[in-house]
């Protein structure tokens, strides 16, 4: 498989990438790479000695930035006893039942499987919001993650979660983790920042500040500490938010306001601050997160497996919010790519939409939803959006100057033939497109659908034995 970095992808039949507006598509049908930046788009010909992607019947799209996931979770695809639970009892049945379980073969396993599943999507940027941590942990899951990122060629953002309390549901758990001191936790970012931290905006390591969640897992003067700490390094904040109706009780009963007032004085709030899910908002939330510059990682399909709703991104986007979108973790998103995420962004935003229309004698001014959101839009969000929430500004689109991360898609499955726009294939017609080729700082690391260094089928057979462990050591199997 070639590595070099200088190509030019030829006869495209669509270019999205990932601008706004007018700019979201190019005419193309030529792309130019050369030292891993996009040097030309155009009509173009081959240099001396450049290797040729030949894109005829292909799209290229920007490679996807997702920007909130939970590696670990790749191994606890549906997992019966929380198939069928909203998020709290969820939380008890799968990820918390099963964090003991994990010895470092098996978080490593579940990483790649996570990274590969991803990379086959056309994603090239991965925000892992990895909070399994405990006091005395017997191996670096930080060191696993990079190091498998890096053996995939994938840019990869570690958000240091974490919990220096425990809800109650934890403490009741029989594989309970106690939870880590707040210097412990901190001393432990600062360590990640200096061993791994590379704030250029093509980076392709990244840390970040992200205790689990802002109103369970520390204490309001806690969660103003961390804030300060990872300004003062330079690092950016996430965290889960407002992903059901529990948040809003919760900061109700416990502080006296709503969970977005709550961030707000606890310094949680800024452009460089995203939040995962933000699915029930106040209107005045949503204008202060506006106001803010605040991002979100918007997760459709886990946030309809679990039953949480649909977030309101037409209305953030329109408040000033910075929209991108992430897959969650496996354990709620039995199909964890950016492909399966972006076609249900794009049609449950439409559907959200279509659900408050009201009959015309009742006060309705329209029938349905089906302008809530266009694929232009959802492509945007999913490149663009997330890395502007990362802080990543050279990758995200295709422009000239910007680092060479880009899918080539090829449309040859009967689900795309008959397409009139060839160009919304990947996103609109679902699936999994035949991923031709995938740049990462004009790396090639997917040929003709095959990973690079990655034996699928050995990769299964690895997963399917660690499973039948994991449930072991879970208590599920004698």
């Amino acid at each position: 498989m070639n590595t070099g970095n200088n190509w030019l992808i030829r006869h495209a039949r669509a270019v999205m990438t990932g601008l706004p507006g007018h700019a979201a598509r190019h005419a193309g049908p030529d792309i130019r790479v050369i030292d891993g930046r996009i040097a030309a788009l155009g009509s173009l010909q081959p240099l001396p000695g450049e290797q040729v992607i030949d894109a005829r019947d292909c799209v290229v799209y920007p490679a996807w930035v997702n920007t909130h996931h939970h590696l670990f979770q790749s191994l606890l695809k549906g997992e019966p006893q929380g198939l069928n639970q909203n998020l709290t009892p969820w939380l008890a049945a799968t990820p918390y039942r099963f964090r003991a379980a994990f010895d470092a073969h098996s978080f490593r396993l579940a990483a790649r499987v996570g990274l590969v599943e991803l990379l086959r999507s056309g994603c090239a940027t991965v925000a892992d919001h990895h909070y399994l941590y405990y006091p005395g942990m017997p191996y670096d899951s930080a060191e696993i993650l990079f190091e498998e990122a890096q053996a995939l060629g994938m840019r990869f953002v570690l958000c240091r979660g974490g919990a220096t309390q425990t809800r109650q549901l934890e403490a009741d758990l029989p594989q309970a983790l106690r939870p880590e001191t707040l210097d412990a936790f901190v001393a432990d970012v600062e360590r990640l920042a200096s061993r791994y931290h590379d704030p250029a905006g093509d980076s392709f390591r990244r840390i970040v500040m992200a205790p689990t969640t802002t109103l369970h897992s520390t204490t309001p003067q806690q969660l103003r500490e961390t804030a300060r700490a990872a300004r003062a390094l330079g690092l950016r904040l996430h965290s889960h938010l407002s992903e059901t109706v529990d948040y809003l009780d919760v900061a109700q009963a416990k502080f006296g306001t709503s969970p977005v007032r709550f961030c707000a004085e606890q310094e949680w709030l800024g452009p460089d601050v995203w939040f995962a899910h933000l699915v029930k908002l106040l209107p005045d939330e949503i204008a202060l997160l506006g106001q803010t510059g605040t991002g979100i990682a918007h997760c459709p399909q886990s946030n309809a497996r679990l039953g949480s709703g649909i977030a309101d991104i037409a209305a953030l986007e329109v408040a000033g919010v910075a929209v991108s979108i992430g897959v969650d973790g496996a354990a709620s998103n039995e199909a964890a790519d950016m492909l399966c995420e972006t076609h249900a962004a794009w049609l449950l935003q439409r559907a959200r939409k279509g659900q408050l229309a009201q009959p015309r004698y009742a006060g309705g001014q329209f029938e349905g939803g089906a302008d809530a959101a266009t694929i232009e839009d959802v492509v945007r969000w999913a490149t663009a959006g997330g890395a502007r929430v990362l802080g990543l500004d050279q990758v995200g689109t295709l422009a000239v100057g910007q680092a060479a991360d880009l899918a080539v898609y090829k449309l040859d499955d009967p689900r795309y033939y008959g397409l009139h726009d060839p160009a919304i294939g990947p996103v609109a017609c679902g699936g999994r497109a035949h991923l031709k080729a995938l740049l990462i700082g004009g790396q090639r690391r997917v040929e003709d659908d095959q990973v690079c260094g990655v034996d699928l089928a050995d990769l299964g057979r690895q997963a399917h034995a660690t499973v039948i462990a994991l449930q072991r050591r879970a208590g599920l199997r004698a």
